[in-house]
């Protein structure tokens, strides 16, 4: 049990810095609006991104630093995660999140929480439910191979947070209008649960499964080296 303990709060506590950070910065950039000084997406974005490189670099060498639901699938289909690991892994991610979730919505002013629902993700009104599925998945493939390619593989140049965090920093430029680009179900699950807010939540589970899991079948057969 001891053995896990390190790894098991490493994931846990980084979701909850992660959830805290990115749901934090929808709520800041909903209530400064177009205001001088607001955030704005690009604020969004980078609060996301720098976010998770700085949690992926400080847990990398206690936990993996997937903080990811996704991320932990894509490792165990890709053969690069213990099976029997992956709940307890998915488990302290998601309540890490919920943690995350609540501490925004304890500590941040009670109405911007609400205008942004606590930071929970929703589909823009001209993105039906499928093409966020696949804009979810696409965008998570994206940062899964990120994750192969700057921290998995053998050959890959040692940047795995700074990697990690720049795609999920492009990810969100690309995708947050449309679906709010989470790619990762703690990261959703959190703030809905808080936020009572659940419309399309589905999206936000398949979506990533399916892009992390095509992700890992192509690293696994393809790129990957074969040492």
């Amino acid at each position: 049990m001891s053995k896990l303990l390190r790894p098991l709060t490493a994931e846990f506590v980084g979701t909850l810095l992660f959830v805290f950070l990115g749901a934090g910065s929808v709520v800041a950039s909903v209530a400064t609006g177009a205001t001088t000084g607001g955030i704005g997406p690009l604020g969004v974005a980078l609060a996301h991104g720098v976010g998770m490189a700085i949690i992926v670099s400080m847990t990398m060498s206690i936990s993996g630093g997937h903080i990811n639901p996704a991320v932990t699938l894509g490792l165990w289909l890709g053969n690069r995660f213990a099976g029997r690991r992956v709940w307890q892994y998915v488990l302290a991610q998601i309540l890490g999140a919920v943690v995350g979730a609540a501490l925004v919505k304890a500590v941040l002013p009670p109405g911007a929480v609400r205008l942004a629902l606590g930071g929970a993700p929703r589909l823009a009104t001209e993105v039906g439910f499928m093409q966020g599925v696949w804009i979810e998945a696409a965008l998570t493939f994206f940062l899964v191979s990120a994750v192969f390619g700057t921290a998995v593989s053998s050959e890959a140049p040692k940047i795995a947070g700074f990697g990690i965090g720049l795609a999920i920093f492009v990810d969100v430029l690309v995708g947050g209008s449309f679906t709010g680009a989470v790619m990762n179900p703690a990261r959703a699950i959190g703030p809905a649960l808080v936020a009572g807010q659940w419309d399309a939540h589905a999206v936000y589970w398949i979506g990533p499964v399916i892009g992390a899991g095509v992700a890992a079948a192509l690293w696994r057969v393809v790129l990957l080296p074969r040492s």
